[in-house]
This record gives C-alpha cells, structure tokens and sequence, in this order.
C-alpha cells in the first residue's frame, strides 16, 4: 500500500539490485568476521578504522571506484539509529546492508535520517537510497510515513497551518484511506455543545474547528485518539513572552501526532475500529478573546473558571475527551504539547504519560523500552487533586503554586473521561532543540512508534 504523505519526497528505500553496493554495519568485535576481501580488511585497518558506533569508511575498489562502506554499529539500542547518518554521509546512489543484527531498526534509522524540510527553502538533498526487501521495507516505509507526516505539519508555520490547513490536511489524510472525515466550525460548536473550543478559538481570523475521523470495521476494537490541535499559542491575554511565543506553532504537536499514528494504524490495515478527534484552534488576543475569570460551562457540564487564558490546551482537550467518551472505546489516548512542567521533569526527549491503569503502563513502558522509543510514567497523584478547586466554579484550569504542573494538568483531564475508560495522556514536546543522527532540529514525533505497536496487538487479539 502506498503510504501518505503530507509533503511528497523521494523513496528513500528501495528494492535490492545488482547495482547496489554494500554497506557492512558492524561492531568493533564483528570487524575481523566481516565477509569482505582482505583488501578491505587491510583498508580499515591503514585508515584506523575501529568500528565505533556511527563511524563512517569508503571502501574503494581495484578499479578507483566505490566498492562498499564499513558502519560502525552497536547493533541494538538507540544507537541503532546511528544509521541516521548514512543517508548524510554516505555518495549518491543504492546500498544494501550486510549485518548480523535486524536490518529494521538500522534502516528505520537510515529513514529517519534521511528526512528533511525544504517547503520554503531550496535544499537538494543527496539521493541515498537503502535496499531492503519485502515485509521489512513496507514496515518501515509506514512508520516513515506517518513520523514524516507528523514532523512535516508541525515544521510549517502557522500562516500556512492555521486551523482551515490543519482541517484540509486531516481530510486529505481520511480520504487516502477512504475514512469518514467531518468537522464542527465556527458558532456551530455553541449549537453541538463544543463551549470551551469555541470559546479558546473565537478570537482567531480562522474559526475554532471540532474535526473527527472514523475508520475501520464496526465490532473491532475500538481505539479513540484525540490531539491538541492549537495552531499557534500566544497565550490569549495572559499574553506569552516574545521567547516563550517564538516555536508556538508546535502546539499542534499533538495533533500531528495522532494524525502519524492514524496513518500507520490504517496504512497497516489493523483491525480495529479507529476514531479520531483533533480540537483545531489558534489562541489569538481580540477583543472577543476569552478572559482571565470567565467560567464556561464544559460539554460535560463541569463549569471551569479560567485563571490563566495561556492554559488553554486543556480546555480544548476536555470537550474532545467528553465527546470521545460518549461511546465505549477500548482504549483511549490522547496527546498534546500541553506543559512546561514536563520538559522541566523530563527534558526534551523523554514523553511522559499518565494512567490510572496499571496493566497498559507496564505494557506501554516494556514496549517502549523494545522500540527505542523513550518514554516514561509520571503518577496522577490523588493528592494534588484538590489544587483544581475553585470558589466559584467547579475547577480550575489553572491551579496557583506553580508546582506539579504537568500531574495537575492530567488530572484535569481526568475529570472529563469516564472512570471505566482505559486511557493514556501523553504531554509531549513535539520538537527536537539539536540535531541528532535520525532527526534534525524541528518537528518530531513522540511516543507513536510504542503506541502504534501496541494497537497492533489489541488488534491481533
């Protein structure tokens, strides 16, 4: 199946051919195994080579022309993805990898760092492709597919991804797998019962959007993800610095991050019955802004007082968790850019999630150890419940003390699923801030590759 993508590139992995040359991923202790000429052999050695992970060597040939490539691998781990750096380094042309380790997480590295973001720069990239055949091509192909999807729509601005944009590209992802796409705009959401969307997107020129997607087979089972789709945060009128406002056109990460997942989940045909909701907004200062003290009454009736108009991912979040709510699902994840509080817990590259349910963070945590895919369970602490009361109102959505941050958050939105919903909040950073071997500095995909494996085993059940 061909995979989407949101912004086209070239293939990046081919089929093997007599024309590709080898590349020999080893390790230090593999060097002297490595099936090639003692020619090559005599190379590395003149030429220092020790295999250190993520080391590069040309091997040339008898007649002066490229003969192959050493790689220094560590074979496992996340230093797989050191491969990242041969779709840098390495001439033009196809390779094919000789390894003892599995050639899917090297070449899912290789992928990785591959892409590139070049919508409004002229920037041509070398055409390094990797052969690798049949099944493991396909998987990897899907999973690029739907990171490059998310990096791709969070790395374009907010002139070009404001909520319309955001709506056409979730269309156009639904209608390439034939889904059922529809969307709640504008004063509509007063009518549907959508308030505090409405009332977060209502000052922005494009108007706040409810947008839902539905695919798969009725019966299976049910997976509901919903994404943080604020298309530009400038804190409303609690009105952000000039710094903390300069990337805030990632705070549509989770949005971009459910629709990667969507587009493996559905390009792998998996046998559930798949729902996603992406609360579509941009946090503008107007004079019909939302206001520090208003109280809006939540789809679910929970009346909130607004003490902060910067804490407004959670606002959106709560209707679209009520509404997901509405009909049983067998499990329930949603995703956003949502605090501050996180990064400062756990840094730019670690996802922390919540759960109240013990059996899927374990899974969750074991898979993401397997997958490379880094995350990690911070606690939805009882305790820190009562920061979300109000006077006036029945919650908060800022709670005062400035500690807990990213807990008090989740249990915020605890408040809107229903307490028999298996469910998981993700409150992920959506940006890589350096530059590593399989991602360059921008948009980034967090925590989809663990959950996108997970939903295939509940498929599989």
């Amino acid at each position: 199946m061909t995979s989407y993508r949101y912004i086209d590139r070239p293939a990046v992995l081919v089929e093997p051919s007599a024309a590709s040359l080898p590349v020999y991923a080893v390790t230090p202790a593999d060097l002297e195994r490595a099936a090639v000429e003692p020619a090559a052999l005599a190379w590395a050695k003149a030429a220092g080579f020790s295999a250190e992970p993520g080391s590069l060597l040309l091997i040339p040939g008898k007649d002066g022309r490229l003969a192959g490539a050493f790689f220094g691998v560590d074979g496992e781990g996340e230093g797989a993805f050191a491969a990242g750096k041969l779709a840098k380094f390495l001439p033009e042309g196809d390779w094919y990898l000789e390894t003892r380790f599995p050639q899917e997480k090297i070449a899912l590295g290789f992928g990785l760092g591959s892409y590139g973001f070049s919508r409004y720069k002229e920037d041509r990239q070398k055409q390094v492709r990797l052969a690798v055949a049949g099944d493991v091509r396909a998987e990897v192909e899907r999973q690029l597919a739907g990171i490059f999807l998310a990096r791709d729509l969070i790395n374009v601005p907010t002139n070009d991804m404001g909520p319309e944009n955001l709506e056409a590209a979730f269309r156009a992802l639904g209608e390439h797998y034939g889904a059922t796409v529809s969307s709640v705009v504008g004063d509509e959401l007063l009518a549907q019962n959508f308030p505090l969307v409405h009332a977060v997107g209502r000052a922005s020129m494009q108007a706040p959007r409810l947008l839902e997607m539905r695919w798969g087979t009725q019966g299976a089972p049910r997976v509901t993800l919903v994404g943080k789709g604020v298309c530009f945060d400038t804190g409303g009128l609690d009105i952000k610095s000039a710094a903390n406002m300069a990337l805030m056109k990632k705070d549509m990460g989770g949005a971009a991050n459910v629709m990667g997942l969507a587009l493996m989940i559905m390009d792998a045909g998996l046998d559930v019955e798949l729902r996603v909701l992406v609360p579509a907004v941009e946090n503008s200062i107007a004079g019909n802004a939302f206001r520090p003290g208003d109280i809006y009454r939540s789809r679910k009736g929970v009346t909130v007082q607004i003490d902060n108009t910067d804490a407004e991912g959670r606002l959106v979040l709560a209707d679209a968790l009520a509404y997901g709510c509405e009909t049983p699902c067998d499990l329930l994840v949603d995703m956003a850019t949502l605090t501050g509080a996180a990064r400062v817990a756990l840094g730019a590259e670690v996802a922390p999630f919540f759960t109240y349910d013990d059996a899927l963070a374990g899974r969750l945590a074991a898979i993401s150890v397997e997958e490379h895919d880094p995350m990690w369970r911070l606690p939805l602490w009882k305790g820190y419940d009562k920061d979300l009361k109000s006077r006036a109102a029945d919650i908060t959505n800022a709670p005062s003390g400035g500690m807990a941050g990213s807990i008090t958050a989740a249990l915020f939105l605890k408040r809107f699923v229903e307490s028999e919903t298996r469910w998981a909040h993700f409150d992920i950073y959506g940006w890589n801030p350096s530059e590593k071997p399989h991602a360059p500095v921008g948009g980034e995909a967090f925590a989809i590759r663990t959950l996108y494996r997970y939903v295939k085993e509940i498929a599989a059940q």
